[in-house]
């Protein structure tokens, strides 16, 4: 027997076309920031840890797609200055957490997942954390988060997304990986 997250799962798949043009069009007028009643995908929410509860907020995120460009050279010797494009090794859901982190400063993130995409954007929503709230100190499974060493988390790629994005996942003594890309001078990327 399924249950109602299966049927939410199923229906995310191959969601109505008109639905997320009209979703879309109101999201690219938006804010980069919304904070959100509820999580749009349910059923991945809260896999990812939310409950609804005070201290639990979701946030989605605008992310502008494409390279991330670096401005060029306007004098001077060109000969390691022409590339244009700039590339991060961090995926664009890393970076959204991150930036979700920074404008919240008093929340920590907790996971996130996409939400949809079209040609100039990505949207994500975040579910983040309110670390001195007591619902979150006296739950079982979120009172991990209101130790201290797990402030920032985002920014030091702990995340589900970072750790992914570091190749994280998997385990081998040929990667490059661990204990980090600076221990191997960034030969791991």
């Amino acid at each position: 027997m399924t249950g109602m997250y299966h049927y939410l799962k199923t229906a995310w798949r191959n969601p109505s076309r008109e639905v997320v043009q009209e979703r879309l069009i109101q999201w690219r007028a938006g804010n980069a920031f919304t904070v959100v009643d509820k999580p749009l995908r349910l059923d991945k929410a809260r896999a990812l840890g939310y409950k609804a509860k005070r201290g639990i907020i979701v946030v989605r995120v605008r992310l502008k797609r494409g390279g991330r460009k670096r401005s060029r050279h306007t004098h001077g010797r060109k000969s390691r200055k022409q590339h244009v494009r700039k590339i991060l090794k961090m995926n664009y859901q890393w970076v959204a957490e991150i930036r979700a982190s920074k404008r919240f400063t008093n929340l920590e993130v907790l996971n996130s997942y996409p939400v949809g995409k079209d040609g100039k954007y990505y949207f994500f929503e975040v579910i983040m954390v309110d670390p001195n709230k007591p619902e979150i100190a006296s739950d079982r499974q979120l009172k991990w988060i209101v130790n201290g060493t797990h402030r920032k988390r985002a920014e030091r790629g702990l995340t589900s997304a970072a750790k992914k994005s570091r190749g994280l996942r998997s385990k081998s003594p040929t990667l490059k990986v661990r204990p980090s890309l600076r221990a191997w001078n960034r030969q791991g990327k």
